[in-house]
């Protein structure tokens, strides 16, 4: 009798330790798992974007917490609580509610007054295309490369909507190289602008901004989704949600619905996003190469992205009249990092000259960067699909 009790505990214990994610870890959830930690202590002791990096790297330890399949809770089971999350990652459904919140905390206003700002942001996308070029001749899918190239956009959204549509499979990559090259433009990006600007630039003062009209502020989302959605139906999903909650903050009668959508929609969607991003980087992407194509010709694209706009700031400027010229430190704001990439060009500036506030120029291009990304993102879609 003792015997059988014995034997019974034993197989009850073998039991519960077989329905524990000990009997299930693998060395590729350790890294992973170590992965998102990692994250966290950059956001918490380093303050490295912290509303992006604590919620994917809390999602990082969430996914890779092995799982028994008797569960069926896992990202990958279908009802599954955390696959209902993920559904909105590979859907589009999050990076289109970001776009909702970024419409109505943005002011268009420096690019309505100062429309060729327009041209630094389209010419910022150039990286994109450096990056695919670089891709395919290391052997990669023309899609791949193009998903690939998105990152140099370092606008996380619309990367993560591109490759959910294009390549689900190098999505979990993809995300994590957008999100961390995001935070670390503050890094990245100043060498950049030091090493192709003269001290003669770095110092040129540009005009104050005209002021611009209510009608103007009102009439730019509407007239901006009319020729961005006819040129490239394809953006629709992003560039209709942020000219949208453009409306919404310059018609001036929707104060409550604004308030929401920047703010705790905003919030949440960010929340979201970043822990499903988390969720999606799983211990099969470490059985592939093709994460380490991914950081290397991501941060690539990068670079490329923020070299065109300081190059074509420079170009620009030698069609200008002295008094009109552009200063080239807001070329690297043609990246969409909003509002990081232009709070770069504010910080750089003003180590040349205490009195040069770059800000309110540099977000021109940066949000001209969020509608040539997202445009840039409906080409490739339109083309791959």
């Amino acid at each position: 009798m003792e015997n059988s009790a014995s034997a019974q505990l034993q197989e009850s214990f073998q039991q519960f330790i077989k329905f524990t994610s000990f009997a299930n870890i693998s060395w590729g959830h350790v890294i992973l798992i170590c992965l998102g930690l990692t994250l966290i202590y950059l956001a918490i002791k380093k303050e490295y974007a912290p509303l992006l990096l604590i919620p994917i790297g809390f999602g990082i330890i969430i996914g890779n917490i092995p799982l028994p399949q008797e569960f069926h809770i896992g990202v990958d089971e279908p009802g599954s609580v955390l696959n209902q999350l993920y559904y909105g990652l590979t859907h589009g459904l999050y990076p289109s509610l970001i776009f909702l919140g970024l419409g109505a905390m943005t002011d268009f206003s420096t690019l309505i007054s100062n429309p060729k700002l327009l041209l630094i942001g389209a010419f910022a996308q150039l990286g994109i295309l450096g990056a695919f070029l670089v891709s395919s001749t290391f052997g990669l899918s023309p899609v791949e490369a193009g998903t690939i190239g998105m990152i140099g956009s370092a606008n996380g959204p619309v990367a993560i909507f591109l490759s959910s549509k294009l390549t689900p499979e190098l999505l979990g990559s993809i995300a994590i190289t957008t999100y961390v090259l995001m935070a670390l433009v503050t890094v990245l990006q100043p060498p950049l602008m030091k090493l192709l600007t003269s001290s003669k630039e770095r110092v040129i003062k540009m005009k104050s901004p005209r002021q611009v009209t209510q009608l103007e502020k009102v009439l730019f989302p509407i007239f901006g989704l009319l020729i961005t959605a006819f040129l490239v139906p394809a953006s629709l999903p992003l560039l209709g949600m942020l000219f949208f909650g453009n409306l919404l903050k310059e018609s001036a009668v929707t104060k409550r619905l604004t308030e929401t959508v920047k703010g705790p929609m905003l919030d949440i969607s960010t929340i979201l996003i970043g822990l499903t991003v988390g969720l999606s980087l799983q211990v099969s992407i470490l059985s592939s190469n093709k994460i380490l194509w991914v950081l290397l010709l991501g941060t690539i694209s990068f670079i490329l992205s923020t070299i065109a706009g300081i190059l074509f700031i420079k170009l620009l400027n030698l069609f200008l009249k002295s008094d009109n010229k552009i200063n080239p430190l807001i070329g690297n704001a043609g990246v969409s990092a909003v509002p990081d990439s232009a709070r770069t060009s504010q910080i750089v500036g003003l180590e040349y000259d205490k009195n040069n506030h770059l800000l309110m120029h540099s977000m021109g291009p940066n949000v001209a960067g969020v509608i040539g990304s997202a445009l840039a993102a409906g080409i490739l879609l339109s083309f791959f699909s």
